[in-house]
């Protein structure tokens, strides 16, 4: 029995390619995004759960006046002795770049750090060779992963080899680990010893405001011991160790690991945090791309049965039984779907490597093998069987025979309505894919390129090593008829580098608050655009004072109480080392950090010994061979140094590099959501010419044009897209209000963003169902009133 059920499948499928072909082109579509969602949201929602004891693994951070994953060097050993009964507490350095030379051989690498000995106990890393307990107890000592071990040495042994890192200190290799696993928040490619630099912090151990970007601590709590009775007692441990006012104004809260990758409260991390609302969003696509999936077979199923209304009553008049031919036509759907994973499958394998670079995520083919994987694509099978083939079994197997024998269609009303209610959802489905999307990109748009309060563009950054070439430096850059303009500071707008404490007696501003201090020169302010709102830009000064003019911005203004910039002009500040420094500028707020958070109080003075960065605008044309030739200026200055250069505006997207992840994924699988629909409609229409063809020839007959025809085809998909948008207009702004409240400043989710939706919608099915209808309207009429 079960043979031939397969037999009449195969023989059906071969009788209708085309509606089998929209269907498997359809599931595959489904089965395989979802394969591909299912490994990105599980790769980005397991950042960190590689190590064996995660759960019990906590960064120390800092909230005083904000939050802050980076502490004083000098909170790791007092954890250590005042917590003895700690199972492991570790300090970490993280430098995301340094300088590495071996033999005669230099290379610029990204993300290094120093660690101590204890930090091979809080996190699991596969040992290839080397003692991880004894690997970086002594100074000068490094641990490379296997693929930089292999990268500087070759097939050579890497054990006790030698390399020198920024110019500074030779390390000897005494270990080499796997490559480290991509989903962690703490990423590199080699470890140095802390013990190496341990000296130039000594003199800060105290200073609990003294924080060196990158400092990170990280303890491990006994089995059984629970982090709540810990926190209670930082208080007391911070009033011991700094005094008791300190104790009033500043926290240590306790991190759990498995969070740092989600906790937006923090946002100097290595890797931006990202809400895990927006992973869960991409899991959502997955589910409506399968529900659009589902909707598309059900559907084509359903007008099929029009066609097998005889088949149907033929079999019951031999004797066929209901439950027979249930199991006939779930049978078919079960082929159809197996086919459909199958190539899912194969699909899933050959673009995940493609995927995986345009999302930028690191997921390799051989995920695809791993028991949790195949379970899904087998609980997806089933699920893809039941909720895709039963309606459509019951309905086909539901037929009368004397109406099907006498050409009735056997189609009820009420089957009617639900093939036209799936066809609402699918529309409801793609516009909230459709409105999603256009407020995801007027995001980035607006992360990118809006409101920054500077001029980014043509402006390339790097590193200026000796301060004393740097006036040399400055006239072969200038010499250089590719260099608009030129400034040196410490940082460009884009970047957050220092901070300190300022205050204002003068203005009853006695308790410290936090500002970002930026040294500029004199051509920084109209090299990228900012705005003046009162008073005089930063100048020159060749003299020694001991207290030389400042710049602020609105929020540090605003942070002493002012409200009109004019009345700021000659007030004072005490901010870091200078005492009563005069403000003789104001201004405009611009972008130094991500827009994840609000701006910070921002503080520009003129000070030649922090100028470490140089940023050159350059002309429009000629760009590579400009930069080409500074590259070969700056390497003559600094032969002992790489030439490294980075655009700004480069810089600024790898600030929101977490979301254009998901954006990049968002389109693509919104997008196949659309064309799955797409196919779906193609199909019912070409059903419905195919159903309605004497019609078409009576109407041609009677006058109808071509547009008529177009017309008859399109008012009842125009109708049910009218009422989908009704319903998906509210749906789509609650969830993307919702995500939009995850930053500081947000695009406005405007009327326009839903009209685009509705007419992107009324375009896609206009394109859908025109080919059909242009096609049975052009039909000769004869040949259209001889159909059977």
């Amino acid at each position: 029995m079960f043979k031939n059920y397969f037999i009449i499948a195969f023989r059906n499928i071969k009788r209708n390619l085309s509606y089998t072909f929209l269907n498997v082109l359809g599931l595959t579509l489904g089965i395989a995004s979802c394969l591909v969602i299912f490994l990105v949201v599980r790769n980005e929602l397991g950042f960190d759960n590689f190590n064996y004891k995660a759960n019990r693994t906590y960064r120390v951070t800092l909230n005083a006046l904000d939050f802050n994953s980076n502490v004083s060097v000098g909170i790791v050993p007092a954890i250590r002795a005042d917590f003895p009964e700690l199972e492991q507490v570790s300090q970490v350095f993280y430098m995301h770049n340094a300088l590495v030379k071996v033999g005669n051989t230099r290379y610029n690498e990204k993300d290094v750090a120093f660690a101590d000995d204890h930090f091979t106990g809080v996190f699991d890393y596969q040992w290839l060779k080397g003692n991880p307990k004894t690997a970086l107890e002594q100074p000068n000592t490094v641990v490379l992963t296997e693929s930089f071990a292999r990268k500087y040495f070759g097939d050579k042994e890497a054990m006790g080899q030698v390399i020198k890192v920024n110019n500074d200190f030779d390390y000897k290799v005494t270990g080499v680990i796997k490559d480290v696993p991509p989903n962690t928040h703490l990423p590199f490619n080699f470890l140095m010893s802390y013990e190496t630099v341990r000296a130039q912090f000594l003199k800060n151990m105290s200073n609990f405001y003294a924080i060196p970007g990158g400092s990170y601590a990280y303890i491990v709590l006994p089995a059984g011991y629970p982090v709540e009775r810990l926190q209670k007692r930082m208080p007391a441990f911070i009033e011991k160790n700094w005094g008791k006012q300190l104790a009033k104004e500043a926290k240590l809260p306790l991190q759990p690991l498995m969070d740092i990758h989600f906790d937006q409260r923090y946002i100097n991390n290595i890797i931006t945090p990202t809400s895990k609302d927006t992973y869960w969003a991409l899991a959502g696509v997955a589910i409506l791309i399968i529900i659009t999936a589902c909707i598309n077979f059900i559907n084509l199923a359903t007008t099929q049965a029009i066609k097998r209304g005889k088949e149907v009553g033929v079999r019951k008049v031999l004797g066929a039984n209901r439950s027979q031919l249930i199991q006939q036509f779930l049978g078919e759907t079960s082929l159809l779907v197996v086919i459909s994973v199958v190539l899912a499958f194969l699909a899933a394998f050959f673009s995940l490597p493609v995927i995986a670079k345009w999302v930028d995520i690191k997921i390799t083919n051989s995920l695809l093998l791993q028991p949790s994987v195949l379970l899904l694509l087998a609980a997806l099978t089933v699920f893809l069987i039941l909720s895709a083939g039963l309606y459509p079994a019951f309905v086909q197997s539901a037929f009368r025979p004397t109406d099907t024998l006498k050409s009735k269609s056997g189609i009820s009303l009420k089957g009617l309505m639900l093939r036209k209610g799936l066809v609402l959802a699918q529309f409801a489905i793609s516009q909230i894919l459709i409105v999603g999307t256009l407020v995801v990109a007027a995001q980035m748009d607006f992360f990118q390129n809006r409101d920054l309060g500077f001029n980014k563009d043509a402006v390339i950054t790097f590193n200026v090593p000796d301060a004393g070439k740097r006036e040399v430096l400055r006239q072969e850059l200038l010499n250089n008829p590719g260099v608009k303009q030129l400034s040196f500071s410490s940082a460009a707008p884009a970047y957050n580098t220092d901070f300190t404490a300022f205050s204002s007696p003068q203005l009853g501003l006695t308790k410290d608050d936090v500002t970002e201090v930026k040294s500029i020169d004199e051509l920084y302010t109209n090299m990228f655009e900012l705005k003046m709102l009162a008073g005089h830009k930063i100048v020159k000064t060749t003299g020694k004072d001991s207290v030389p003019d400042i710049m602020v911005n609105e929020t540090l203004m605003h942070k002493l109480g002012i409200q009109n910039p004019q009345d700021a002009i000659g007030k004072h500040v005490n901010v870091g080392g200078y005492a009563n420094a005069p403000i003789v500028g104001i201004v405009q707020d611009f972008q130094s950090e991500s827009k994840h958070k609000k701006r910070r109080p921002c503080v520009l003075v003129y000070d030649t010994s922090n100028f470490f960065m140089a940023s050159v605008k350059l002309q429009s044309a000629g760009v590579p061979q400009t930069i080409s030739r500074i590259g070969k200026d700056w390497s003559a200055l600094f032969p002992d140094d790489l030439f490294s250069y980075q655009f700004l505006d480069e810089h600024i997207a790898q600030q929101y590099m977490q979301e254009q992840k998901v954006y990049t994924a968002f389109k693509l699988f919104s997008g196949i959501a659309i064309l799955i629909g797409c196919l779906g409609l193609y199909g019912l229409v070409a059903f419905a010419a195919v159903q309605r063809t004497k019609e078409v020839g009576i109407r041609k007959v009677l006058g109808a044009s071509l547009s008529n025809i177009v017309y008859l085809f399109a008012r009842e998909f125009i109708v049910l897209i009218s009422i989908a948008f009704l319903i998906a207009a509210p749906a789509a702004y609650f969830v993307m209000h919702n995500w939009l409240a995850n930053f500081a400043y947000q695009v406005n989710i405007s009327g326009g963003i839903f009209f685009i939706a509705i007419s992107v919608s009324v375009a896609i099915a206009a394109f859908t169902i025109a080919h059909q209808a242009i096609k049975a309207a052009v039909a000769n009429p004869v040949k259209s009133l001889r159909t059977e």
